[in-house]
């Protein structure tokens, strides 16, 4: 028996909302909002759009933690907070240096203001290395890469472009179903 690899388990592009990069953070935080509610119904199983180009050839995805790190002034030192941990600075140490800084001063209306009218392809940059994975890579590299970059998903490629999306769910499932799948194994064994 073959086993499973990630296009076995990946998500097709056609079950994804898209949203163009031209358009603009208020559209995007607005398609965010109608997936939300579509999946809160059961009408679908995503959160996330993918960004496409003017070819329609995705080159992103865009979550709701991406909006709100566009809201975050200095979103920056956040994720530094998280590096310098391994120096012992931790996030109790760092958070009277940042709130002095003032990263939190402004209203929300503000921000949203200041940043609504953001295109989204200024907000992404193209897919980094670890934000994808082969369509042919093994469940075991698709663990590794997702566990260690603490991904809820990542965008599967083959030939040169992106072909699916590989969600933490579908991986979990396939772990729990192979856990199970050990567990009886074991016990028809004995």
């Amino acid at each position: 028996m073959r086993s499973k690899i990630v296009k076995d388990i990946m998500t097709p592009l056609s079950e994804y909302e898209t949203i163009s990069a031209e358009a603009t953070l208020f559209e995007a935080a607005w398609a965010l909002k109608q997936a939300q509610q579509a999946y809160e119904q059961r009408e679908k199983r995503h959160r996330m759009l993918l960004i496409t180009d003017r070819r329609g050839e995705v080159v992103g995805k865009l979550s709701q933690l991406d909006v709100l790190r566009v809201l975050e002034p200095k979103k920056k030192h956040i994720e530094e907070s998280k590096s310098l941990s391994r120096f012992g600075f931790s996030p109790n140490y760092l958070k009277p240096m940042l709130d002095l800084c003032g990263f939190w001063e402004k209203p929300l209306i503000d921000l949203c203001r200041e940043s609504g009218r953001l295109q989204v392809k200024r907000l992404i940059h193209g897919p980094a290395k670890v934000d994808c994975i082969d369509e042919n890579a093994t469940l075991p590299e698709a663990i590794h890469q997702m566990a260690g970059e603490h991904h809820q998903s990542l965008l599967v490629t083959g030939k040169d472009r992106i072909v699916g999306v590989l969600r933490q769910t579908d991986l979990f499932m396939e772990v729990a179903e192979t856990l199970s799948e050990c567990e009886m194994s074991e016990f028809i064994e004995s």
